[in-house]
């Protein structure tokens, strides 16, 4: 695989609590691959770290092979890296569009070409009949789909997605379940989800990691961890192994 995200043994440090301890994950493009721990585990920490918003104290990234562990946010993005924030803030005044069209002029493409994404992603994500209303107006579901279709706009080859499903009745979970599957089939880009809705993890993901108190404790596909005691004291306290997904 010569076309992936890598961290070699990411370490960070808040003052004298260890956010994050020699984390090494593997991120390809085209793969659904899922981070998942207790609150206060250390994955928002990663995902900052990948995305340049923070910076490690040890340890490296680097994206196709090439290392841009000190680069900022604005090259990472421009080097194909996008980012959905935990909140899935859109721009509530201005239209459904325009908040899309934000995302492929974040990396200079021309207005043209932000315009013709922006028309392509909203048709792919069934939002296009809303276009042009203020994406304030939209329901919280439908919100979520358009920060994803602004991170799309960039055409990035790897999406993060920090808790995509915050907040999302379960029938919206169910949506959202087969929006990010056609993000994966449609344009390819390798994604990594933070999120606590298990039902979405389990359906969605090609591989899971599972950080506790800063660190890997297990990686596997889906039902190897489902079935990981480990995972389970350190996830559910111990209450036995990870429930089959409903509804997704």
């Amino acid at each position: 695989m010569s076309a992936v995200i890598e961290t070699h043994e990411l370490s960070k440090r808040y003052r004298r609590v260890t956010a994050l301890s020699d984390c090494s994950v593997t991120v390809p493009e085209s793969r659904i691959c899922a981070l998942i721990g207790p609150n206060g585990a250390g994955k928002t920490t990663l995902i900052n770290l990948i995305t340049g918003f923070d910076l490690p104290d040890s340890g490296t990234i680097a994206l196709d092979r090439q290392e841009v562990t000190r680069w900022g946010p604005a090259r990472r993005a421009r080097a194909g890296l996008a980012r959905t924030f935990q909140q899935g803030r859109v721009f509530g005044e201005l239209s459904v569009r325009e908040n899309v069209e934000l995302g492929a002029l974040g990396v200079r493409a021309g207005a043209a070409e932000a315009r013709r994404r922006a028309e392509e992603l909203l048709a792919a994500m069934e939002l296009a009949e809303h276009a042009r209303l203020p994406a304030g107006e939209l329901p919280h579901g439908e919100q979520r789909k358009i920060a994803v279709a602004r991170a799309l706009a960039a055409r990035p080859r790897y999406v993060l997605m920090d808790e995509p499903a915050a907040g999302l009745f379960e029938h919206d979970v169910v949506a959202f379940a087969h929006v990010i599957r056609s993000v994966r089939d449609s344009y390819g880009p390798g994604i990594l989800i933070v999120d606590h809705n298990m039902a979405l993890i389990m359906e969605v993901s090609d591989r899971i990691e599972v950080l506790d108190q800063g660190r890997l404790i297990a990686s596997g596909t889906a039902e190897e961890i489902r079935q990981n005691l480990d995972v389970a004291s350190a996830y559910l306290g111990a209450s036995g192994v990870i429930s089959e997904p409903s509804g997704v």
